[in-house]
């Protein structure tokens, strides 16, 4: 797509039309689908689509794209600091080493191939809410409609101790960090004469008991009992442990209590310290500090304990909730705008009358907001009524190592755990890897390492210099 110029008079006209919008009854601002259309004017392609920008190609992003892709009233461009998306809840696996990273990841390119969408590799800067323009980070994009669903970021809650020392695991380049740093550490400890140092390269402690961080406890006790003995026979009986820690009561607190009981007797049994009602409240010279006055002298920290939702100038302080996620209606527009939405993990919707103080941020919501998004565009485009998002909550799932899953399926009236929890936690996962070379990567390296308690992906790859390829 091509950038447009906006001159002076032109950026004037743009204002005085919102302030003009501004001024309107309040029942312009609201559901219909004739009010949630703008006025045709100089800046429209010639061909009359309405250009919709989408930012992020997650779960939320990607999945409206797709549904939205072969519809003629639309032009779509997807902007994403990445060229690939990628499968966050695996992300885990990859850390470890126990899949690669093409088998959770797909090129844009490739995947919208043939389907008329525009894609630019870029950074959002700033929004020009006025002028309908974004500022990225190599040029400028006009929109009629734009769509933000970037998701979240690594929250350290302010502590730049924490922050500048711990491994942090919220996207593609954090786990091939991590693998990296693992490896390393153990290639370390294997030359490490010193018991006491040795044993500190030994200590893992993982900061946060959701998912991410009780899958990630649960791999990495699989790798200390059943993989190093085999590829560092010089660390058997060397000493060192998994610790996992939360401030809640419990490990995966939204789930229930029988699963909070399973996890963590799964986890205890695998070896893992499992510590609740404690914070780390420190992390500096190899030494993790918690909120119950204990030390724990370890390498490694890594940091699941919270997100916090990307934001952008643009938007302001009035239009942000709890965790800066962005406050929208029932249709996901952020309120204060007309014309700019947010879904997924980054969507604050409390019209929800089961989820008063919002959606959980979980694929499953951000999958269906994409869905419900797409329908209504497909609605404005006939003028015909939107429908308001409501969320479907099909359950909750966590695995523990190498055999043993959690589920509380359909608002926790199904329990799953054991093999069976395992089987639904494998097919959910499979089916909802974007294409065919996805799940047949991953389900074969899922065989070989379930087989064999092994894999082959404890490599070391990276670049010269990490932060040449890195955007924060």
């Amino acid at each position: 797509m091509s950038t447009l110029t906006y001159t002076p008079a032109s950026i004037r006209e743009k204002q005085a039309h919102f302030i003009s919008r501004e001024k309107a009854s309040e029942k312009d601002w609201f559901p219909t689908a004739s009010s949630m259309q703008h006025t045709t004017d100089s800046i429209q392609p010639a061909d009359n689509r309405k250009r919709i920008v989408v930012v992020g190609g997650g779960f939320a992003g990607l999945n409206l794209i797709q549904q939205l892709a072969t519809n003629p009233s639309y032009q779509i461009t997807l902007v994403d600091k990445n060229n690939y998306n990628s499968f966050t809840p695996l992300l885990y696996q990859v850390a470890t080493g126990f899949l690669e990273p093409s088998s959770i990841s797909y090129p844009f390119r490739k995947l919208l191939r043939n389907k008329g969408i525009t894609i630019r590799m870029a950074q959002l800067l700033r929004i020009d809410s006025h002028a309908q323009t974004l500022y990225l980070s190599d040029g400028e994009l006009s929109y009629d409609y734009l769509v933000l669903a970037a998701g979240t970021k690594t929250n350290f809650f302010g502590n730049e101790a924490i922050e500048k020392n711990a491994i942090a695991l919220k996207g593609m380049d954090d786990a091939i960090y991590m693998r990296n740093v693992l490896i390393q550490t153990l290639e370390k400890a294997a030359i490490e004469q010193n018991p006491i140092e040795r044993k500190k390269l030994l200590t893992m402690v993982v900061a946060g008991g959701g998912p991410t961080g009780v899958e990630v406890a649960g791999m990495l006790a699989e790798m200390k009992n059943y993989i190093i003995e085999k590829d560092y026979p010089e660390l058997v009986g060397a000493g060192g442990q998994i610790v996992i820690v939360d401030a809640q009561p419990t490990l995966l607190t939204p789930m229930s209590d029988k699963t909070h009981k399973e996890t963590y007797e799964a986890l205890v049994n695998l070896g893992v310290k499992v510590k609740l009602n404690t914070r780390v409240v420190s992390y500096e010279n190899e030494q993790v500090q918690f909120s119950d006055g204990e030390i724990i002298n370890a390498k490694t920290l890594i940091w699941a304990a919270g997100v916090i939702a990307c934001t952008f100038e643009g938007i302001p302080q009035t239009s942000l909730g709890a965790g800066k996620r962005m406050v929208t209606d029932m249709y996901n527009r952020v309120i204060g705008f007309e014309n700019i939405y947010a879904i997924g993990d980054i969507s604050l919707q409390q019209t929800d009358p089961l989820y008063p103080t919002g959606h959980p941020q979980l694929a499953q919501v951000a999958i269906q907001q994409g869905t419900r998004l797409a329908k209504n565009f497909k609605a404005m485009a006939r003028n015909k009524p939107l429908k308001p998002f409501t969320y479907f909550d099909r359950g909750e799932m966590a695995i523990v190592g190498r055999h043993h899953a959690v589920a509380d399926l359909f608002k926790h009236k199904l329990h799953l755990s054991g093999f069976l929890g395992l089987l639904g936690w494998l097919f959910i996962h499979l089916i909802s890897l974007v294409n065919y070379t996805n799940k047949i990567k991953t389900l074969y390296g899922w065989i070989i390492a379930y087989l064999t308690r092994d894999q082959a992906l404890r490599m070391i790859f990276r670049p010269a210099s990490r932060k040449e390829f890195i955007s924060h």
